[in-house]
């Protein structure tokens, strides 16, 4: 370790930052990853300089945004979001990738290397991101929850898998059938998660449960760095066989130990929002490039464009093909949230910046308006809901076809 005391401030931010966010709810709610990146930036290099970056925090980092991607996989529930919610969910994100990429092209002057990273970056979700906050605000319970589920997981897996294509460095072709590849055998494990499964695997969870063997949470462990090794083996990025290893592990637990499920993954949730995943959010703001962004200015104006830009690249097909059954607050609430982002834009910018595609000053615009999506748009998003009262939407669909 080059700077043991940066692992400490890492970890004196992150207990300091939820209880900046729970003095500020009396006023205002803030997500508490504003505080967690806002703070980074601030004992990082180009502020304070108190924090600086070596091998080990950065392994760290990177497992944080594992956690965080298999986190998100974990919550979905495909029975839920299956059908007409489903569909138009991967048609919007469709359009938002056709959309973003011309933008890009545009913009970019005809550069398609260019316009790629940064057309991929502006379709991307942070389901993760938006998932504590939907959870501490009560709004993912209910039909909204639900479709904001559905259209997240798409703005996060779709981004992952245009990445695995476009990102990769092969050529398309190639990327597709390794692509391809790693999808018969992410298949072939659900297949065996939802076989039934002997009654002793679930007796054991059970039994270790409380105990030093914590077999369960050992399994779960398992399945992330398997998925991990896997995606790594096959040159593809390893926040899809996070993802995966998220949606195994559901079903696994559904299938084999349902009641021990809620209790198993708040040990897991304990692991990733009490270590890696603030961990990764703080790294993220130490390692912001400020003064590229405010260097020259042309990447300061910048910022505003690309924030203005997921929202009409991301929100708009979001608005346009929302379920038939939201109301307009819930519609203008999808859009907000759907146009939150943050992970992904910087693992695509880290891949940018890393193939010389983008300049330093264009990756940082890209992570700074992220951040500040993360900041403005949950918090317009719970105001719609809240000056709305929370409307509910209608109860039930008006036909069997309209709910699926």
């Amino acid at each position: 370790m080059d700077y043991p005391g940066t692992l400490i401030l890492i970890m004196a931010v992150a207990v300091l930052a939820p209880l900046l966010a729970y003095g500020a709810g009396r006023w205002v709610r803030i997500p508490l990853v504003i505080f967690e990146i806002v703070l980074g930036l601030l004992i990082g290099p180009d502020v304070l300089g108190w924090a600086h970056q070596d091998d080990l925090i950065e392994v760290l980092s990177e497992l944080g945004l594992c956690m965080l991607i298999f986190l998100a996989g974990y919550e979905i529930e495909f029975a839920a979001i299956r059908g007409d919610t489903l569909r138009r969910s991967v048609w919007a994100w469709g359009f938002s990738l056709a959309l973003g990429l011309g933008i890009a092209l545009a913009l970019s002057g005809l550069d398609l290397s260019k316009s790629v990273v940064i057309g991929t970056a502006l379709t991307s979700t942070a389901l993760g991101t938006v998932l504590p906050i939907l959870r501490d605000s009560g709004d993912l319970r209910g039909r909204f929850g639900t479709v904001m589920m559905a259209f997240g997981a798409v703005g996060e897996f779709g981004p992952i898998i245009a990445m695995a294509v476009l990102l990769s460095g092969r050529d398309p072709g190639v990327s597709t059938v390794v692509l391809a590849a790693f999808a018969v055998i992410t298949a072939a494990a659900i297949y065996w998660a939802l076989r039934p499964h002997p009654p002793w695997f679930a007796q054991i969870i059970r039994t270790t449960l409380h105990t030093s063997g914590q077999f369960a949470v050992r399994f779960v462990m398992l399945l992330l760095v398997a998925m991990l090794a896997l995606s790594h083996a096959f040159g593809l990025d390893v926040l899809l066989g996070a993802f995966a290893a998220g949606l195994l592990t559901r079903l696994v637990f559904q299938g084999a130990a349902p009641e021990s499920g809620d209790e198993v993954l708040g040990k897991v949730e304990a692991m990733g929002f009490g270590f890696l995943v603030p961990l990764f959010f703080i790294v993220t703001g130490i390692n912001f490039d400020l003064a590229s962004l405010l260097d020259g200015g042309r990447a300061l104006l910048l910022l505003p464009v690309f924030l203005l830009l997921f929202l009409v690249v991301r929100g708009l097909p979001a608005y346009a093909l929302a379920p038939r059954d939201l109301n307009p607050a819930d519609r203008r609430a999808l859009t907000l949230y759907s146009s939150t982002c943050l992970p992904l834009v910087v693992a695509i910018t880290t891949i940018g910046l890393d193939e010389k595609v983008l300049e330093k000053g264009e990756a940082a615009a890209l992570v700074g308006a992220a951040m500040v999506s993360v900041l403005v748009f949950p918090l317009l998003a719970l105001r719609v809901r809240a000056k709305e009262g929370k409307a509910t939407i209608r109860e039930g669909p008006a036909s069997e076809s309209e709910a699926w």
